[in-house]
């Protein structure tokens, strides 16, 4: 990140990449408001964990159900994040750990429809 002002950002399934060390110049975040179903803490040890960047449980709550649709969410999401400033912290602390790739890790069977996607399109100004 080497004094980017937008970050190289990667989304990962972290059922992908448990009893893994993040490579050199990768920086992983687990931005999940709850920890991943079956994964002991040791398993990710290499990589940080950021609540604050994931959605509200009641917004989580909301589209795991399926009471609102993946454009309804990632809507309201990117409001959350705009209010709180959590992608922006998010974005700060990885440039300040100087690694080239941000990588943001999910539980979600779909990556690609997910809070994760929403927080990488915000981070890179998609």
């Amino acid at each position: 990140m080497t004094g980017a002002t937008t970050p190289d950002v990667r989304l990962a399934r972290v059922y992908d990449v448990v009893d893994e060390a993040p490579p050199a110049g990768e920086t992983w975040v687990l931005v999940d408001r709850l920890w991943p179903r079956g994964v002991k803490k040791e398993r990710l040890a290499g990589a940080e964990w950021d609540k604050e960047a994931a959605p509200s449980e009641e917004l989580r709550r909301a589209f795991h159900h399926e009471e609102i649709g993946f454009e309804e969410f990632a809507e309201r999401y990117r409001a959350e994040l705009e209010q709180s400033g959590a992608a922006e912290r998010l974005r700060r602390r990885a440039r300040e750990t100087d690694s080239g790739t941000l990588v943001l890790l999910v539980g979600s069977k779909d990556p690609e429809h997910s809070n994760g996607r929403v927080l990488a399109d915000v981070l890179t100004g998609d």
